[in-house]
Order: C-alpha cells, then structure tokens, then sequence
C-alpha cells in the first residue's frame, strides 16, 4: 500500500489557531494604515478652517462695505465663474486635501517686506478685528493673519505690516478664489519614534480666504493650524477601543469555540474511532457523542458504516474458510482413502480387492468428485451473487417462464404484479428462484405457488411450496452456508445462502415465513 511523503504538515488545530489569530490581528493591523485615517483628520481641520475664515470674512466685508465711501480702495476683480451663483442658496466649499496625493509643500515662506503700508481703513479695520481673532484663537488654537487687498498683514499676533503676497495661496486668493494647502513644519521638540507612523503629525493646514465686496478682492482670511494629533484621537478615544478590543477578543474565542465544537473534537474522536477500530475494538462502531456539522456527520456514518461492513465482511470470509475448508475436508479424505487403497490393490501390497469393492471405491471417488463440482458451482454462483448490481432490471413473468422451463415436473403456478421492473438482472433472479424451487423438489414439493405485490419502493414475492415443512430447530440455520439435512444426497448447504447474498447485494432481503404447512419465503425484489 502506497503511503504520502513523510514530510511536515500542519495540524488542523495550528491552522485554526493561525487563522483566529490572523482574525484578531487584522483590526489592529489596521491601526498602521495611518494615511487614511490622516486625511480624515486633515479635511476635519480644513473644514474647521473654512468655517472660521467665512464668519471673519463677513464681519470684514461689512466693515470694508461700511467705508466705501471714504476712498477704501479695493483689489482685484473677481474674474467671471469664480463667484457661485447669487441666486444658490447654497454654497459649500468642501474640504479636498490629500496627504497621499503628494498635496504636502515646502514650509511656508517668511513674510516679506510691504512694497508700501496698508491704507489707514484697513489698518483700522484691522486693529477692530484683533479681538475677535484673538478670542477666536483661544479656544481654536488656529493662527489667523487679516491681509489687505495687497497682501499686507493688518491683523494677527505677528507679522503685522509685512507683505504675504508671494505665498502660492495667498496669491490665489487676492485674484478672487480660495486655496487651502498642506505644508511641512518643524515641530517644537522632536517627536516619539511611534509618532513616525503618522505623516500627519508634521503638516501644517493652511487656507486663504478672500473677502469679496462689489466682485472685487477686499482683503483675506489667511489661517493655519496642526491637525488632531492621531495618538492624541485615539488616547481621547481610548475607551472606544477598549471595548473593540474586547469585542474582537471575545469574537475570536468565540469563533475559536465554534471551530472546537464542529470541527476539531469531532475529528479527534473519529480518529481515535479509527485507531481503536484498527487495534480490533468492536465498541468503537458505536456513534459518535458529537457530529458538529451535517457534512462531518455524513462523513462519520459512512467510515464507520465502511469499517463495520469490512469488519462483518472479515468475519464472513474467516467463518466461510472455516466451513469451506471443512465441507472439503471430508470428500477430499474420502477419495484420498479410495485412492491409496485402489494402489495397495494394484501394486499388491494388500489382499486383492475384488471387483464389487473396487467398484464400490470407484463410485465413492465420483460420487465425491461430482459432490466438489457441485460445491464449484455453487461457490462460483456465490462469487457472481456478491457482486454489485450495474443498472440491471428485468420483469418476473419471463423469470418466471424460465423458472417453469427449469423444473418441467412441478407445477409452478404465478400471479399478481409480474410485469412490474425489478432492479435485478433476469439471470440472478433466476438463481434466487431456483434455488428456493430445487430445495422444493428435493422435499417433495408438487406445487410451487408465486405471489408477487407491488409495494411501489419494492416488489413483495411470497414463494411458498406443499413439500416437507421445515423443523423447528432449522430454521434459524436454513440461511447459513454448508448447512444441509441432505449431505448424503450431494446437498451443498449453499443454495439459500447464495439466495440470500444475491438479494443483499442488490438491496433486497429474503426470510422464511411462518406456516402450517410445506415452507414460504418472503422475497423483496427493489423496484427498478
């Protein structure tokens, strides 16, 4: 018997360990995808941003709108489609910034010095937004520079008239549109190395917002800050994933406790079954305590039905070579006998055997001889009723037929569902029959009466004969190979055993059934 490599493999319980393993490190594999969870954070600040710019902006544009009439000079015009409709009541500005979409620039360049200084207005105007910013910044931590139509600061805590506008979005938003950018800061003290997961910790948001007044640039909102800290998020959260770490935890013991339950006890107990089997422990046929699965169930009855058809068909072949060895023993002794004295007599070593007693020695030598045939026969008839059925059907009415052919002096008489398919083929049920018919004959049988029923899923044949009645201690035998009440008459004791075994391999079955008189086989032929 060919055998696999030896080589390494995993068991099933490492492989289920290895997967709920990989389940419960998965959610905290996660946590090093830090961009995404970056950009959620970014676009957050951003939009914080551009809610805080857009309240200073109106307060700026009512008080620029309000010294218009002073000679407040403005900026630049506003160029056509970059102002939304007057007439949406909505007007959104999403947040757009992408850390992974390489959007993070140098560090912002210092402030330059103010070609020429703001106009007094604007200056007043700024030094009246001052609080506002001041108080705003408190609690925003957001840096805040108030620019004139030039670019010039005329509000925030530094940089107050100096010039921004060669910033790239600074300059973007004097021409009228806003711009926010990502840039690279160098924080106050070096951070901790588990901070190097997150490129966020080193960006600053930066968003310029125009102030527009009669479709001209008025001046702009330039304001900047950190994002959330990441770790800071999740230390803040903490309590949150807490309770996801339990959950994971608790639904990979669970997971683990299913896997246990259906798959692992289940197979450990099969193959302890297998083993105890193998070491020829009959107890081990019983059912499993634990099937887990419906597919592992299926599984468990077809090995252990497999494994107590092969044990029963061991103790078939063990006991059968038992009487086999036996039934040949005895005309195998008998010729030897005959034999070797035929030799004495020919050889003369012994008295002459006269010509009545050789005969006599003759004729037990044939008589044994044809008995071997006979058990041939019947032991080859055996192999053939062993085998399993191919698609085999056929109808009893020509069985019958042939039935009637084969024993010309009895009177076999037949009714009821003969033309109904049986799933046997017409030589084997033939065998079946004969055999019940010539046990019969040789019990002096005249009749032989056939009664077939059709019970949809099976063919019901009652064989009942007026012959000799079979005794009481008999019948539980009848059935069992080599035994005959006519050994003396060249009986085999195999015809019903051979009987039997045709109609267990095709799915039938035979018993003797109860009477007053002569005998009665029940016969369940499966329909085809």
């Amino acid at each position: 018997m060919s055998t696999a490599p030896d080589k390494w493999r995993p068991s099933l319980t490492l492989v289920i360990f290895t997967v709920l393993a990989t389940v419960g490190i998965l959610p905290l594999v996660g946590l090093f995808f830090f961009r995404l969870y970056d950009n959620q954070l970014i676009r957050q600040t951003q939009a914080e941003l551009i809610a805080q710019s857009r309240v200073l902006a109106t307060i700026y544009a009512q008080e620029v709108a309000a010294r218009l009439d002073g000679g407040l000079m403005l900026g630049a015009e506003v160029p056509p489609g970059v102002l939304p409709d007057p007439g949406d009541q909505v007007t959104p500005i999403r947040p757009a910034l992408d850390l992974t979409a390489n959007d993070l620039l140098r560090r912002r360049p210092d402030a330059l010095a103010a070609p020429k200084p703001a106009q007094a207005a604007y200056v007043e105007i700024g030094a009246r937004l001052t609080p506002i910013i001041r108080e705003t910044q408190k609690v925003t931590l957001a840096g805040f520079r108030i620019l004139d139509p030039q670019g010039v600061v005329i509000a925030g805590r530094q940089e107050i008239g100096q010039s921004l506008a060669h910033i790239e979005e600074v300059a973007d938003a004097l021409h009228g549109q806003y711009r926010a950018t990502l840039r690279n800061r160098v924080p106050d003290k070096p951070p901790p190395p588990i901070y190097s997961f997150s490129r966020g910790l080193g960006v600053h948001v930066f968003s310029a917002m125009p102030v527009i007044v009669n479709n001209r640039v008025a001046g702009v909102i330039y304001t900047t800050r950190t994002p959330s800290n990441i770790f800071d998020h999740l230390y803040q959260e903490r309590a949150k994933f807490v309770l996801a770490g339990l959950a994971v935890i608790l639904g990979t013991i669970a997971i683990g406790l299913v896997f246990s339950r259906t798959i692992t006890l289940p197979m450990r107990e099969l193959i302890d079954r297998a083993a105890r089997i193998g070491r020829g422990d009959r107890e081990a046929f019983q059912p499993l305590k634990h099937y887990g699965t419906r597919e592992f169930a299926q599984l468990s009855h077809s090995f252990l039905g497999m494994a107590e058809q092969l044990a029963r068909r061991s103790d078939y072949i063990a006991t059968f070579s038992a009487h086999l060895t036996h039934e040949l023993k005895s005309p195998l002794t008998s010729i030897k006998g005959a034999a070797e004295l035929l030799q004495d007599s020919v050889q003369g070593k012994a008295e002459g055997l006269t010509p009545a007693e050789q005969k006599t020695f003759i004729a037990n030598i044939l008589s044994d001889t044809q008995r071997l045939e006979a058990m041939a026969q019947r032991l080859r008839e055996l192999a053939r009723a062993e085998s399993l059925p191919q698609n085999e059907r056929t109808e009893l009415a020509p069985v019958i037929a042939d039935l009637r052919n084969r024993f010309p002096a009895s009177a076999i008489e037949a009714s009821g569902s003969l033309d109904r398919a049986i799933g046997m083929s017409s030589e084997k049920a033939l065998i079946v029959l004969s055999h019940i018919a010539d046990n019969a004959v040789r019990h002096k049988a005249g009749t032989i009466r056939l009664e077939a029923v059709d019970a949809r899923t099976t063919v019901l044949v009652t064989v009942s004969n007026d012959g000799e009645p079979i005794s009481a201690p008999n019948r539980d035998r009848i059935f069992d190979a080599f035994f005959t009440t006519r050994r003396d008459q060249g009986g085999t004791g195999m015809g019903l055993a051979i009987a039997r075994a045709v109609m267990a391999s095709h799915g039938g079955s035979i018993r003797l059934k109860p009477t007053d008189e002569g005998a009665a086989f029940e016969l369940q032929f499966p329909v085809a």
